[in-house]
Order: structure tokens, then sequence, then C-alpha cells
């Protein structure tokens, strides 16, 4: 046995490569008649770092030299020190180029090397496709100029200027240099000098001074403030969506990308009507969790725009699952619909981008009529998906360089905002007209410790992040990981989770004779205000621990039953692997009830069309318990009150990205229990995906 053999061979048994990388290894190596040990020592490399998420390995540096780096499996292992002398001594273009089931792109063989990067075959495919399909989805809108004058007129009225909300701010002000803050802030003012503020001033003191002048006064600042110096980033990224077949609107919670895409809804339905043509648009999230959510927030988005009602009676609110649009079939990776079979949609919206992964993301995307149009929200700044590929934020990384110029100007026909300062300095590739980043918080403002450290955290900046931390933030508590703060954390759960299990024995909770459904609805509602979240699975700070000790902390206060039984009122649980007939998918979360027609246990579930239903126990698919779930599993979700635990000891988990989407998961109150110095190195530590697609998007 040679000694890449035999580092291969120590490497399976270290546990550092799977038994699957290992297994096909072995299979691609034996299927060679020469460099078996190095073709071994390939195909591994490939199958491990697939499942680590990257898409491919980058066997060639900036100087087109062999990097050694990927080829030593990214672990130190003690014996494999005398390996990276072998390792660095093979010349691994003769390998690839010997080996029979390595071929260049476009090739049907197992490994594909395209000078750069070794994939596996599928999903170098995978890859080439989506960059291809996306290139061609980036083509602009033919927009007559009638048409354009209809469509910013439109943009007007749906993004209308907040004057009463600027007004009752003013009262609370008396300082010139405040008033002006206010103005800039409310109206998205971006280019002050341009502004006479001597008048604008004479006008907003009259305001803030509590004179006879109303909200609807101050609104000659349309005269004063004109669109050409306001930049509203909602109100650009609707324009793009309506310029362009394909759009990305990014953003961090609370900046409003469901609020956006209901206006581009109803600009989009308004202008087909005016066409007398109708539109067919379809809502989408990866998970049944995120549909329901995008549901319930694109229904109150709607009811809250000032338009017709025969113009919101056309705009969908329905969202559905990826796997339910695309037509799943059981025990099958494919779909019904796809190329040859396309989906009968002319716009459709797929939330929570950012959790899909490049497979799923190249079926969505096939499966697409020519005709279609199509937008991804997301934030680009979340955790990538569970499986390979960081599609979304590979998309996302041509938005630091601006539109082109042409671009530019129908985007400052549409909205009003003269783009002047934004000439790009290169030219842009067509995908970047297709993007646009929310950057305003409208949920959480300067006071606000959630978005400050959502914010640090993000931006890796760990003295802005000590800063944060040493502020008295009434929305957010930082708690050490000693036994004392670990008890605290038992305890505030206990008080939370009672309000949920209170309700379920509770007759006085829902009104009597109420449908088991209805009442299941109520109570898992109570349940989804707060949540406890873990980076980590194992030990007594990862999920598998910490639900057994908030198990028995329940049952010692008697708000569950303290039985050896798995199953229990109350209990709640998390799927973990789909079932497409039950239309149960991984990730949904029910609480098991007393059904009291025949005093059954019965697991129910909210799905994503809002409805409740109720599963004997022994039909639901493979779950766990779910009184605390992982920081991943949380993603599609947001609570009131979200409980955050890092462990006591550094992991390769711990990146700035799960930290932030964890942050991101609270709504109103965030109680993070760590250590500073785990805390810091997490936020030091961002996450790479290595994939071969932002280069093919830009060619």
């Amino acid at each position: 046995m040679t000694q890449l053999a035999q580092a291969l061979e120590l490497l399976a048994e270290k546990r550092v490569i799977r038994p699957l990388d290992q297994q096909f290894a072995r299979f691609i190596a034996h299927q060679c008649s020469q460099d078996q040990a190095e073709v071994a020592w390939l195909a591994a490399l490939v199958s491990y770092e697939l499942g680590r998420g990257h898409i491919c390995v980058p066997l060639v540096d900036d100087e087109e030299r062999v990097a050694l780096a990927p080829l030593l499996f990214g672990h130190t292992v003690a014996e494999l020190h005398a390996v990276r002398d072998c390792v660095a001594l093979i010349d691994w273009f003769a390998v690839i180029k010997r080996c029979p089931l390595i071929g260049e792109p476009g090739s049907y063989l197992p490994l594909i090397f395209d000078g750069k990067r070794l994939y596996l075959q599928r999903y170098w495919f995978y890859e080439h496709q989506l960059a291809s399909r996306l290139q061609m989805l980036s083509s602009s809108v033919s927009i007559d100029a009638a048409q354009t004058e209809y469509l910013a007129e439109t943009l007007n009225q749906l993004f209308p200027r907040p004057y009463d909300a600027l007004f009752q701010a003013l009262q609370q002000v008396a300082s010139v240099g405040e008033r002006q803050r206010l103005v800039c802030e409310y109206l998205d003012i971006v280019r002050e000098s341009a502004l006479d503020w001597t008048s604008i001033d004479d006008l907003l003191q009259q305001a803030s001074n509590g004179s006879a002048l109303s909200a609807s006064d101050i609104s000659v600042l349309d005269t004063l403030v004109p669109e050409s110096v306001c930049l509203n980033w909602q109100k650009v990224a609707a324009a793009i969506a309506l310029s362009r077949r394909f759009a990305v609107i990014s953003g961090g919670p609370g900046t409003g990308k469901t609020t956006t895409v209901a206006r581009l809804l109803a600009a989009l339905v308004s202008q087909n009507r005016s066409l007398q043509k109708k539109l067919v648009i379809k809502l989408v999230a990866p998970t049944g969790k995120a549909a329901a959510r995008l549901t319930e927030s694109i229904g109150q988005a709607v009811e809250r725009l000032n338009i017709s009602t025969e113009v919101k009676a056309l705009i969908p609110t329905q969202a559905s699952t990826l796997h339910r649009l695309l037509g799943a079939i059981p025990n099958s990776a494919e779909f019904r619909h796809h190329q040859r079979n396309p989906l009968h949609v002319d716009l459709l919206v797929v939330d929570e981008a950012s959790m899909i992964d490049l497979p799923m993301m190249y079926k969505l995307v096939t499966a697409l009529p020519d005709h279609a149009r199509l937008v991804l929200l997301g934030d680009k700044d979340q955790l990538a998906s569970v499986e390979a590929g960081a599609v979304l934020g590979d998309i996302c990384a041509f938005q630091p360089l601006g539109y082109s110029r042409s671009q530019m100007a129908q985007l400052a026909r549409l909205t009003g905002y003269q783009f002047e300062s934004h000439i790009p300095h290169q030219d842009v590739p067509a995908l970047a007209d297709s993007l646009c980043l929310l950057q305003k918080s409208y949920r959480f403002h300067a006071r606000s410790g959630i978005g400050q450290l959502a914010k640090a955290v993000n931006a890796g900046d760990v003295s802005q992040l000590l800063q944060v931390i040493q502020q008295s933030y009434t929305d957010v508590q930082i708690h050490g990981l000693d036994s004392e703060s670990y008890h605290q954390m038992l305890q505030t759960l206990v008080a939370e989770y009672a309000h949920y299990l209170h309700a379920i024995t509770d007759p006085s909770a829902v009104d009597a004779g109420t449908p088991p459904e209805k009442k299941a609805a109520y109570v898992l509602r109570l349940f989804h205000r707060c949540r406890l979240l873990c980076a980590i699975r194992d030990g007594d700070f990862g999920v598998t621990g910490v639900n057994q000790r908030i198990e028995r902390a329940l049952s010692r206060h008697q708000l569950i039953r303290n039985s050896d039984e798995p199953w229990y009122e109350g209990r709640p649980v998390m799927i973990t692997r789909n079932d497409h007939h039950l239309e149960l998918y991984n990730g949904d979360i029910g609480i098991c009830m007393r059904d009291p027609q025949d005093e059954r246990l019965k697991v129910y579930f909210e799905q994503f069309d809002g409805h409740v239903r109720g599963f004997l126990p022994s039909r639901i698919p493979q779950h766990e318990t779910a009184y605390a779930m992982t920081i991943h599993k949380s993603q599609g979700s947001e609570f009131d009150f979200t409980l955050l635990l890092l462990p006591p000891e550094h992991t390769p988990l711990l990146t700035r990205e799960l930290v932030y989407t964890g942050i991101t998961r609270a709504r109103k109150q965030l109680a993070l229990f760590t250590s500073p110095k785990i805390l810091q190195a997490a936020v030091r530590i961002k996450t790479q995906r290595v994939s071969g697609l932002r280069e093919k998007m830009a060619q």
C-alpha cells in the first residue's frame, strides 16, 4: 500500500472523511489502471468537500499553480505531516490528464476538471446550467415611454412619502440639526447639499413648534425636496423587478422585503390590468413554516396597501413550498415540473432564497417557462443552505459593482432618483442590473440592541461588538456560560413555555366546543413566541442535551407529565425527514395534544396554507423533540423572544453567519448565553463556500 493510500485509510479511521467519501474513492480508483492512490485521493477530496457544502475543489491558485492546501482535506492530522511532501511532489495535472474518469467540461465522466476546479459531473452540470439560465433571465424587459410614465406614477403612489410619521417625529425635537436629520431619515435624502435648507427649516420649525400646521401641510416638501435627491431602496428594488425578468431583493430583518414585494405585485397587476392581461403569480418558500410566514406577512402587507379592492383581489397571498410547486415525486429526487414540463406561471416570487442549495435552485429555474419572471427574496448574510452551494451569496456578489449606465437611466425614469454619483468604474455583468440590497431597517432603530448587535456581527467588527455588549440595551440580555446562567436559562424557558402548556390543559383558554384544530392553532402560536436556539447538536450545550434538561425542568414544575412514555400532551416535535404523502417536511413543528373527540393523542401541525392537521404519533415521519432547535433549523422563523446558546468550546460550526442568523431570529427580545472569547472568535470567522458559479455568471 502506498503512502498516499495509507494516509487515506488513516483519514477514514480518524473520521476526518466519511465512509461515503472512502467508498466513492475506492470505486473510482478501481476503474483506473494507473495512479490508483492519486485518483482515490482526488475522488475522496471532491466527495469530502461536497459534504462540507463546497461545490468543487479549487486545484489551481491565482498564479496557475497547483494549490496545495485544498489537497490536504483542510485538516491537520499529526500522522499526515509526512504525506505533505508526497502530495506536493505529485504531478496532479498529469494524474488528471491520464485518468479515464476525469473529463473536460461537457463530458459525461464521473469527475470534471475545468482547468481550475475539480467537480462531480452532476454538480458541474447544475452549476453550468444555472449560470446559463440566470444570464438569460437577466435580460431587460421592453417598456415603452407610455408604460414607463405609467409605472413611474404607480410607484410614486405605492411608495408615498411618510409625512404623517415625519410630522409626529418633528413634535419631539427642537434643534435645527435634529430636524434636518429627521427629514433626511424619513425622506431617504442622500444629497443634502443640493437642497435649500433655510426654506425647508422655516417650514419644519412651524411643525416642531406645534403650530396650526398639519401633516398634510408639510407635503410642500415635495417641491423643496425633489425625488432626484431621495434614494428609497425599496422603490429602486421594485423598479428593478419591473424592468428585468430576474430580480434579487436582499436585506436584513426589518428592511421591508415583503412590503416591497407586495407593492411590486400591485404595480405589475395594475400594469397588466391596464393592458387587459392577466398575470399568473405564485409565491413559494423552501419550507412549510417559511411558506406559512410568507402567507401571513404578504397578506398583511397587501391589506395595508392604498389601492383599489379590484387590484387587491388579483394579488395572491397564499404561499406554497418549493416541493409542492414543483410536484415532488415520492422516493425520487426528481419533480413533475421540469424543463420539458414547465410550470404554469408568469411571475414566481421565492422567499428565504438563502436556504436554497444549488441542485434545488437549478431544478426551480429550469422548470420556469421561457417568458416567466423570477424574484428572489432573502438575506445574503444569513447561513448558506444546509446542502451544497451558496447560490444567493454568489449572485449577490455582483451587487457592489453597481448598475450599468443603461440600467441607471431606466431606474431614474421609474423612480425619479438621479444616479449621477453611481457611475460604475468598469463594465458590469448583466446580472448586476438585477440586484438590490435593502439597507434601511424599519424594525431595528438606532436604540435597538438586536439591530446593533446584528450589524456588528455581520460586519465582523469585534470592537463594535464589544461596544454594543457594554451598552444597556433593553432588548438584549448578555449572559455567561456558568452554572448559574445555565439554570437561569432553564427557568426562563419554563416560564415562557408555561403559557402554551397551560393553554392545552386549561378549559377556559379557548371557548368550549372549539374544534381541536382551532385550539391547536392557538397553542402553536403561543409556542412559537419563544425558542431556544443552539449552535451544536450534542452535549449539555447542544440541542439533544438541552431538550432533555428542559423536559426534566418542565416535569419538575408539573407542566408536563412525568412519564417514561415518549408521547405526552405538550410535547413539541420537529420533522427531520420529508413525507410527501402526509405533506410533512423537514423542519415542520407540531405539538402533541389530546383529541377531545376520541381521547387519543395526536400531533398537530400548521401547514403552509394555514390549516392545522392532526396526525397519530405512529404516523408521523422521523422527528425529534423541539423545545430547543439548531440555528440552522430556525431559518425562515422568527420569535418574539429568542434565547441563543453558544458552546463553551470553539467548533468549526461557529461562524459569523451562524451567530448573525441566530440573533436575527429575535423580533423583540434576545437573551445571548456565551463567553466573550467564543463570541469574538465566531465573529472573526466568515464562511466561504467554494464554487465556480460566480465566475460562470460573469462570463
